[in-house]
């Protein structure tokens, strides 16, 4: 998946300084195969006309992973990407689900500790902070 130039990480980090980028908690593995293994849709009971860019948060449940991904980053902020759609079928290896959040531009963040929720959330302030630091710091790694 295609990566945010500097420009949208910066852009990226002030909607998030601001609190208007979301987050949706997602079990591992399926963060780490949204970021590594090009998995493209994640898969729910509900449907979203919510679009753009949202924070992956990986619940801290291990319940989906295998003994030998017990040590995926859990229990928080993850990475982000964007939903551009949301189908009730698809043409890829991932999807399963009633509906689907087609998804694009994924890349990892390394963890930012908070708790989780159903569905799309507001993260606390200091995480939202956080949140925007580490992509500001990701920008000054780049550049």
């Amino acid at each position: 998946m295609p990566k945010p130039t500097p420009e949208e990480i910066a852009r990226i980090a002030e909607r998030v300084d601001r609190g208007e980028i979301k987050a949706l908690s997602i079990k591992q593995p399926y963060p780490h195969h949204i970021f590594h293994d090009c998995k493209d849709v994640e898969n729910r009971d509900w449907p979203t006309k919510g679009r753009g860019w949202f924070i992956i948060h990986a619940g801290v449940s291990k319940s989906e992973c295998a003994p030998s991904q017990y040590d995926l980053p859990r229990g928080g902020v993850v990475g982000m990407a964007r939903i551009v759609d949301c189908v009730e079928q698809m043409d890829s290896d991932w999807f399963f689900g009633r509906y689907g959040f087609v998804l694009r531009d994924a890349f990892p963040l390394p963890l930012i500790p908070c708790r989780g929720q159903l569905g799309f959330f507001r993260l606390p302030d200091d995480v939202l902070a956080a949140t925007a630091s580490t992509l500001r710091a990701h920008l000054q790694e780049r550049g």
